[in-house]
């Protein structure tokens, strides 16, 4: 059985992962026959966000680690403690955790980084080979850590973070809701999900495509 981490970064999409897309993605797995690794770093949150109200709690703290086990049902490994020999591939779920707490594109813009544990484990998993895929903004932690190598990545058809993107030295390829982009020689994919979709049925194809990628890549 083929085990895939799902790098997550909190639950909830206004300041954690995309809940859709985390579920979507843990579930294709699950119909795929292979098994979802949980992974998130152990740090504070950039902030908490009332999901009611859309707006930001004052003095409140929460850490990332400990609000991903909602999402993975309390089975969920610190990513400074994996294996990477005991993964095959890698998936990371958008929403705006991806751009507060794995990196910090949404308050710093295109001068922006990634949590170091993050790129770690990009760097370590690309090194050996390894798939990985990216949902939403997550292809913006892809194109900060394997910009260098001029990987390409989707983030559907929005211009400003195309460029932003483009700035780190990947390359933006425009990707309808439902398809992927695909860099064969880096074992890279993406999808735009949440950067386009309107509805959670609109996420599936998508996202369906990305993990039977990642998983042919594997075989």
């Amino acid at each position: 059985m083929k085990k895939v981490a799902v790098v997550l970064a909190g639950c909830g999409v206004l300041d954690g992962s995309e809940i859709y897309e985390s579920v979507i993605t843990l579930l294709t797995l699950d119909r795929e026959g292979a098994k979802a690794v949980c992974l998130a770093p152990n740090i504070p949150q950039h902030h908490v966000v009332n999901h009611r109200t859309q707006e930001p709690t004052e003095g409140e703290s929460r850490n990332v680690l400990t609000e991903s086990a909602r999402l993975a049902r309390m089975e969920i490994t610190d990513i400074a403690k994996i294996d990477i020999n005991d993964l095959d591939a890698a998936i990371f779920p958008g929403g705006w955790g991806a751009a507060k707490n794995s990196c910090n594109y949404a308050t710093k813009g295109p001068n922006y980084d990634v949590n170091p544990q993050i790129a770690d484990f990009i760097k370590s998993m690309h090194a050996a080979g390894k798939p990985l895929g990216f949902l939403c903004i997550s292809p913006m932690i892809a194109a900060n850590v394997l910009g260098e190598k001029k990987v390409k990545l989707t983030v559907g058809n929005n211009a400003d973070v195309a460029r932003d993107l483009e700035a780190k030295g990947a390359q933006h390829v425009e990707c309808a809701l439902e398809d992927i982009v695909t860099d064969e020689s880096l074992k890279v994919v993406s999808t735009p999900a949440y950067m386009l979709a309107e509805n959670i049925a609109g996420l599936e194809p998508g996202i369906t495509k990305l993990v039977k990628q990642v998983l042919q890549w594997t075989a």
